[in-house]
């Protein structure tokens, strides 16, 4: 008969003798505190000293097969031994962008808060998850606490609210929401039963609107846009003309998203205006506020935000402007009927038991369509903790006071073309060459604007000196987006700006 054990006597023998004792632990402590600890030393030299450091670069750009074989991104059986482990740490540090570098502009997130990354950390270290009391007694009251917080400051003294992991998703649980608390029976019977639903946005609003109809099964060809002004605000009376339309084609208008900080112009939605509008068609009323929120925070700003008290939900990303770190996102509703929970709740019996030794309306993971849910609010919590709601006011009024002084400066060189004055911290601007001065009606120019941004950020990106976005928008070529927010830029790193946009592209 066949031999149908898969080693031989021989082979057997071997692989039970590299077997670990069974009565030992598979990790050794000792040795893995100690590589802890030399891993620690690297990030803090690399990534929180060197990565903050004007002196040093954003990033040391390479390219993708070079970077491959640099880091050695093979898989293999055996393990590699602590030396060696240490030097990978090193290079993934070495060859990320440094995103916490005072100049790094390229996206809405950035810089370093130490009392966040504190509680960063601290999480990852506990590694607990966020849906029962039992197992994260001190994080399910922390959020309820932060979430009050943040509600207050949106204008609600009740509600509700969880930590989203992105203001995508955030906006997604907004249009779910939404679509249950009109059509409850959603939830059991599906699609199947239900009108064509439409929902409302401008052409200026995240991606995720649309991301979110698709995946929600509304589908993108069912959002209508409400036209924008020049600064790229919704019009309330367009928005009024589009439900109407709406209706004319037998869709049911159920949700409407407005804007506090678009992503290119960071403009701001006339809030108390379209809340009129949606009051008067019984339409829920989301903010997507995941960059704009913060100004909240400010009593010179705020005003931007005015009716947002007046909204259903409200999405906000403290990750962003209040540089909490990645991720921390919130999704804020003023609704007092647990309408989170009957949304979404599965009522499962091995995680939610009704007959617990503690009230178990502490358990909140049935309110998230998640399981594993991460804890983000420690970050936002210890940061606030430290600072207190005036230290953040100044971070977000700093900011403010560094796009001013950026613009004013814009102003007085030239080459420097602004798309507008901005209305948030978003700076929007196209740099015109010396060889392209005074062209503006040649028949190329608009193309050879167009490839004027790409070419700078090329050439900064291998230099390594700065990050800083472009892009199109409607009919108007390619532009730069710079973002002005980091606690650590100073009035320098603004002029630094300046002088390494003309030195990379004064030549093109």
């Amino acid at each position: 008969m066949a031999n149908l054990n898969p080693f031989t006597s021989d082979e057997q023998g071997k692989e039970q003798a590299n077997l670990h004792d069974m009565n030992e632990p598979l990790i050794d402590h000792s040795e893995g505190q100690l590589f802890l600890n030399e891993a620690f030393k690297i990030i803090m030299e690399e990534v929180l000293c060197k990565g903050t450091d004007v002196k040093e670069k954003v990033c040391e750009w390479k390219e993708p097969e070079e970077l491959a074989m640099l880091l050695d991104l093979e898989l293999r059986a055996a393990g590699e031994p602590p030396q060696r482990l240490l030097q990978r740490v090193k290079d993934v540090a070495r060859y990320s962008v440094k995103t916490s570098h005072p100049r790094f502009f390229n996206q809405q997130f950035g810089g370093v808060d130490y009392h966040a990354l504190a509680g960063r950390f601290l999480t990852e270290a506990l590694n607990t998850n966020l849906f029962t009391y039992e197992v994260a007694p001190v994080f399910v009251l922390m959020e309820a606490e932060v979430l009050k917080g943040l509600r207050q400051l949106v204008g609600w003294k009740e509600g509700d609210g969880l930590f989203c992991p992105g203001g995508s998703t955030s906006n997604m649980y907004a249009m779910n929401l939404a679509r249950y608390r009109l059509f409850p029976q959603v939830k059991s019977q599906g699609l199947w039963g239900l009108p064509r639903l439409a929902i409302f946005t401008s052409p200026e609003s995240h991606y995720s609107v649309r991301k979110g109809a698709a995946f929600l099964g509304i589908g993108t060809d069912n959002i209508f846009l409400a036209d924008v002004d020049d600064g790229g605000r919704m019009i309330p009376e367009d928005l009024e003309e589009k439900i109407k339309l709406a209706k004319s084609q037998g869709a049911v208008p159920f949700f409407v998203n407005c804007m506090a900080g678009t992503t290119v112009q960071g403009a701001f939605d006339p809030l108390a205006r379209i809340a009129e509008v949606c009051e008067k068609h019984k339409l829920w009323m989301h903010i997507d506020a995941a960059w704009g929120g913060s100004v909240l925070f400010s009593k010179q700003h705020r005003h931007l935000m005015n009716g947002v008290d007046r909204a259903n939900s409200v999405a906000w990303n403290p990750h962003k402007m209040l540089v909490a770190g990645l991720q921390c996102s919130v999704l804020l509703l003023q609704d007092t009927t647990n309408l989170l929970k009957q949304c979404h709740s599965a009522n499962a019996t091995y995680l939610f038991q009704q007959d617990k030794f503690y009230d178990v309306n502490l358990d909140v993971g049935d309110k998230s369509v998640q399981c594993s849910r991460k804890v983000d609010c420690l970050k936002l919590w210890l940061m606030w903790k430290a600072v207190g709601s005036i230290g953040l006011e100044e971070r977000v009024d700093k900011a403010f006071h560094h796009v001013r002084y950026l613009v004013e400066q814009m102003k007085k060189r030239e080459g420097f073309q602004l798309l507008r004055d901005p209305e948030f911290v978003n700076v929007c601007f196209w740099f015109v060459p010396p060889s392209m001065r005074g062209k503006e009606g040649s028949a190329d120019y608009q193309d050879r604007l167009a490839k004027i941004a790409p070419v700078i950020k090329e050439r900064m990106m291998k230099q390594g000196t700065m990050m800083v976005g472009y892009q199109p928008l409607g009919n108007k070529v390619n532009f730069f987006r710079v973002v002005v927010f980091s606690p650590l830029v100073s009035q320098k790193d603004m002029d630094f700006f300046l002088d390494e946009i003309q030195r990379l592209g004064n030549d093109l």
